[in-house]
């Protein structure tokens, strides 16, 4: 195993908000794997688009490294950033399999992890024979992987590709989006259940790291699996809420005893009843709130349609407003002639584990996110909505599919986006928040003229022009391991 987790020090696991200040996060920088997506199976590896992969390394996603290092792990790159940046380095600080790679145990990069634990010959064989088995290879491939040494093994099993760009099996590309692979609620960790065949090597790979690596060893006994329904098999191949699909950006840790699912196109009815099960017999959280949302490829996650920004500021798509919602900007014969005729549209219903039976419903988002900001955080504040595209059309559907929705906050107050969703940087504006561009912000940090801690309600913009294809912002690409609590 890697040195950094051979030691015997604790390494918490521990998320109880979605805007504590992040200690921890476990991300995957972009592989080889995203420059093999061809557009004939673009859309069934769950991408729109083809995109650019040396510009979404050097141009967008290390300025992303960057940032979180600088936040969470300062001494690893502070005052080194002309060595690290050097062309004659060739990127080897952001390479996962480099010797030279940053190996930080606050920004946690997956392909390590994966690559720590395949130096145990034991899982080496389960997992190869795992892999194989799912992606259907020959014999002989099997036999070829075990001769792999771990570094390349792991490569291999996320790029689905050799180190001579032989083609394996397909790649994985959605693994950037780390938030899908589980999420951490307080001291446990959730293990999805992917919807789509393209993400089910995902999942086998989050789970024998989870439940074999050292990082999480005093956690183990705090993973939980959902299990398939018994006559899963029997259930017609697509579409049907009886199966068992749960993905990471369907749920929110709002509060220590108060968890967020949604049940979209990702997450199953099912699954969030067996996550309500589970998590309340374990007494992981007090309170579940179901937040069904319209099953399309728009929305997909419910953190597309919302994130936490601060405790009495969230930003939202101008559609599940309680204006919209309420339709109040309507006569009273468009209401009356359009009700009832959308049968998909949102349903809020909130389970209390002491009284179960009994669930409290919400008519729109506005009321069940101030609801939380008042009464779960104790926020004495004016709740503040920030909305997609200042809510204005087109720009709130533009910039919503941009993922103008999906912010990472550092702390309370300091989120990361896109730069492409300009109408939406003008509501941040507009709401008392300073915005900064990532390559000024790092500029400042590397000369010492501003600290991570000294940067407060503020919206990061990082470059985005290939990323945004990949239909994802920074809340998708980040699962969070360890926040500190918020102090209520």
């Amino acid at each position: 195993m890697s040195k950094n987790f051979t030691q015997k020090a604790k390494i918490a696991v521990s998320v109880s908000s979605e805007v504590g200040k992040l200690r921890r996060v476990l991300v995957h920088s972009p592989d080889s794997g995203l420059g093999k997506v061809v557009p004939s199976k673009a859309q069934d590896w769950l991408f729109e688009d083809i995109v650019h992969l040396d510009t979404i390394r050097r141009k967008e996603y290390d300025f992303y490294t960057k940032i979180l290092l600088y936040f969470l792990d300062p001494a690893m790159i502070r005052g080194r950033l002309a060595e690290i940046d050097d062309e004659k380095n060739r990127r080897a600080f952001y390479k996962p399999g480099h010797d030279h790679f940053f190996r930080s145990d606050k920004v946690v990069e997956l392909q390590w992890l994966l690559a720590d634990i395949l130096m145990d010959h034991s899982i080496k064989l389960t997992l190869v024979a795992s892999v194989c088995a799912i992606e259907a290879c020959s014999y002989e491939t099997q036999q070829d992987l075990q001769e792999l040494d771990p570094v390349q093994l792991a490569k291999t099993f996320i790029s689905g590709a050799t180190n001579d760009d032989h083609l394996l099996f397909a790649p994985i590309p959605n693994f950037i989006f780390t938030r899908d692979i589980g999420i951490v609620i307080n001291n446990y960790v959730l293990l999805n259940k992917p919807a789509k065949k393209a993400r089910m090597r995902e999942a086998l790979l989050a789970k024998y790291i989870f439940f074999n690596h050292p990082l999480f060893a005093e956690y183990q006994d705090n993973v939980i699996e959902l299990s398939d329904t018994h006559h899963h098999f029997l259930l017609p191949r697509e579409g049907d809420d009886r199966k068992v699909t749960l993905e990471g950006g369907d749920v929110m840790v709002v509060s220590k005893d108060h968890l967020l699912i949604g049940v979209s196109e990702r997450t199953s009815l099912e699954a969030a009843h067996q996550a309500i099960r589970i998590l309340f017999e374990k007494n992981v959280v007090k309170k579940i709130t179901i937040i069904r949302i319209p099953k399309k490829r728009d929305y997909m996650h419910i953190d597309t349609i919302f994130t936490q920004v601060k405790r009495n500021v969230w930003i939202l798509l101008g559609s599940f407003s309680r204006k919209t919602m309420l339709r109040e900007d309507e006569d009273d014969i468009s209401r009356i002639l359009d009700n009832g005729k959308k049968e998909d549209k949102l349903k809020i219903i909130q389970f209390r584990k002491k009284d179960p039976g009994n669930p409290e419903y919400y008519e729109n988002l506005e009321d069940l996110l101030t609801d939380i900001s008042k009464n779960d955080l104790e926020c004495t504040e004016k709740v503040q909505f920030i909305y997609s595209g200042n809510n204005e059309f087109p720009f709130d559907a533009r910039e919503q599919w941009t993922d103008s929705c999906n912010l990472l906050a550092l702390k309370e107050g300091v989120v990361l986006g896109y730069d492409r969703n300009d109408k939406t940087v003008e509501a941040f504006k507009a709401n008392g928040f300073d915005v900064v561009h990532a390559e000024d912000l790092i500029t400042r940090m590397e000369k010492g003229e501003i600290d991570a801690e000294q940067i407060e309600n503020t919206l990061i913009l990082m470059p985005s022009a290939e990323l945004s294809r990949a239909r994802g912002g920074f809340h998708c690409m980040s699962m969070p391991l360890h926040r500190d609590d918020l102090i209520i």
